[in-house]
Formats: C-alpha cells, structure tokens, sequence
C-alpha cells in the first residue's frame, strides 16, 4: 500500500476511532491519544485502549508517526504485538506491586498493633529498688574507676542507646565528666520509660560497676550493671528529637542555632575541654610568676583607638561600646596590684572577609 493509500484511510476513518502515536514530539506522561495530545509510544496507546469500554475497543485503532515523517500510518503488527507484550508485562508489575504494598500495609499495621500492645503492658511495669541491696553511692562517671564491684547512683544523659533482643538493652550515660555504659536486663527494659527512652532525657541509674568480660570493649573498660533506675526528664521525640534537629552535615547556621545541643558532642565537647585546659595553663603560668588577674568591663562609654572600629549600642538611653582593649583599666591597676593581666575579649569593628573576624 502506498503512502498515499495509507493516507486516504486514515483520512476516511472517523478521528474519534484513532489513538495517535508521535514518537517525536509525543508524551506518555500528559498525553491523551488526541491528535493534538499523542502519546510517545504504541504500549501506551495500547494502555489506553484497554482502559476503553470492551464494546469500544475492537474499533479504536492506533496511527503512528515516527521521527522525520510527517504523515500517520496504522501501526505494524510487530510493533502492536510488542506493546501489547510490554502491557501485559507492566498490568503483571503493578498488580504485584500492589500486592506487596498490600502485605506491607498489612505487615505494618501488625507491627503497630503489636508495638501499642506492647506499650500498653509496660505501663503496668513498676520498679521499685531492692532495700535488700548495700545502699548505692552517689559517684560522677569520672570516679567509677575508682568504684568498680561497689553499688552506684549516676545521673546523666542518655548520649546513645540501643536495644538488643527481647531482654536486653544499653544506654550510653554522660555526665560532662566522661561516658558510662549501662546494661538493663529483663523487667528493666520492658517499662513505658525504657520502650519509649530518647536521646538526651536526663535518668539516674543504680547498680554495679564491672569490668567488662574480655574481648568486649565499653568507655573505661567497664560499665554499670543496674537493678534500678529512672527517667528524671524525658527528652522530646519525633520530629523534635535531637538526631532530627541537626547532623554534621548540617549548614552552619543550623549548627549555630542549635549550638546547646551542638555542645553535647564528643567532638564539639572536646573542644571547649581543650579551651578551658589552655585558659588553665595561661592562669598558671601568671600566677606562677607573680602576676594578678583583673576582669575589666566589656561595656565602656570612650574609645580607646579608632572611633570608627567601635562597637555602639543603647545603654539605658546613653551611648556605650563593647571594649576595644583592657589596656588602659589595666594601667590604672598597676600602681595598688602590681603587675597584672586579663584574659577578656576585646571587640573590633573592622569589616573583613577573612574567617578571622565576624564582621
């Protein structure tokens, strides 16, 4: 059949019986089979039809126009067979699909369930400490070292914690003094508190400290066998719990807004830990030559060098600064104290782009 024979059927055909296929400019995403709307390929012609009426389907029949032609012709019996193969393919994926989605919906509503149940029961869960047991000794977790096979009170934050089998669960304490590993067994681990535990609420533990068996590793090489314990502040969960509020990955500003919890990494505690040591040594070493510290004020009412590197701000309806140096209180402190220092910050306004300075 020529291309003009082709042509004069399709032409004689009722439009409203052609599904239109444009592999070029076409789209199976928004098309609609329309001439004006075509699809980009036979199988969603095929999908179309197959969505049509059973009495409607036998007379819809699909034109194609492929790259650089201008004109439609009926398509090839190969390439119906293939879309109609590569339909049937998709109707069996999305039907398995929705299957399994079924089963998970299924298998997740059990689990819901069986997690409500389970939280219901503990709440019937009540621990009371053993009065038969030595009487516990109040410790910070820097001193368990100290306090090994000896019954322990520590107070702490829950820093981590992990939950493994049915009986068995452990919590990572810090106290800002170091990190203690605790093991809760049975009844311990079945209460509302220990079901519903989240990082960073604030609990006290009792128990007693051994050294862990070996091959096992824990902070210090022991850790707090507890018999009792409680939540004393629970911290908030979901979308608020502080693994969801920030990761280090995190742009800056989100790390300096949530700086507070930021502070309670190991990385970020150590840092200030090392300041602080630095701070120490400097302190030392003043005093160990003779020196006095002095705190001047930060807020001052004259400059001390530039005018324009000042720092303004309203002080009860009068202008003040933020201290450009302590140089000149620590002159005045010189004839009654002798030689003296301070370890203060002074505050430029000196616009700079380097990461030295904030303005």
């Amino acid at each position: 059949m020529s291309c003009e024979e082709v042509t004069a059927k399709i032409s004689s055909m009722d439009i409203a019986d052609l599904v239109f296929v444009d592999e070029a400019a076409g789209s199976d995403e928004s098309g609609s089979g329309s001439k004006s709307a075509p699809y980009k390929t036979p199988q969603a012609a095929v999908a179309h039809i197959a969505e049509q009426p059973e009495d409607k389907q036998e007379a819809l029949k699909i034109v194609v126009k492929k790259a650089g032609e201008e004109e439609y012709s009926p398509v090839t019996p190969s390439a119906l067979k293939k879309a109609k193969k590569a339909h049937e393919l998709a109707l069996k994926k999305a039907k398995k699909q929705a299957e399994q989605e079924a089963r998970d919906k299924e298998q997740d509503e059990a689990r819901q369930a069986e997690e409500q149940r389970k939280l219901e029961e503990s709440k019937k869960i009540v621990l009371t400490e053993d009065s038969s047991l030595p009487k516990a000794k109040l410790i910070r977790i820097d001193d368990a070292k100290n306090n090994r096979n000896t019954r322990v009170k520590v107070s702490g934050w829950v820093s981590r914690h992990r939950v493994q089998g049915k009986d068995m669960m452990f919590i990572v304490l810090r106290d800002g003094t170091g990190y203690l590993q605790c093991v809760l067994n049975n009844r311990l681990c079945h209460t509302y508190d220990a079901l519903t535990l989240t990082l960073e609420s604030s609990v006290t533990l009792v128990g007693e400290i051994k050294e862990v068996p070996e091959g096992k590793t824990a902070p210090d090489g022991h850790e707090l066998i507890v018999d009792f314990w409680e939540v004393v502040g629970k911290a908030p969960g979901g979308d608020e719990a502080v693994s969801n509020l920030f990761d280090k990955d995190s742009d800056p500003s989100v790390l300096l807004k949530q700086r507070h919890l930021v502070i309670r990494g190991e990385r970020a505690s150590s840092v200030l830990k090392v300041r602080s040591r630095v701070m120490r040594a400097f302190r030392d070493h003043f005093e160990s030559v003779g020196y006095n510290e002095v705190t001047p004020p930060c807020m001052v009412q004259t400059q001390v060098e530039g005018g324009s590197t000042l720092f303004s701000f309203n002080y009860y309806g009068e202008e003040a600064y933020l201290t450009q140096s302590s140089q000149l209180y620590l002159e005045t402190c010189l004839p009654s104290m002798g030689a003296v220092y301070t370890m203060n910050e002074s505050y430029r306004a000196e616009k700079s782009n380097t990461r030295r300075h904030l303005s």
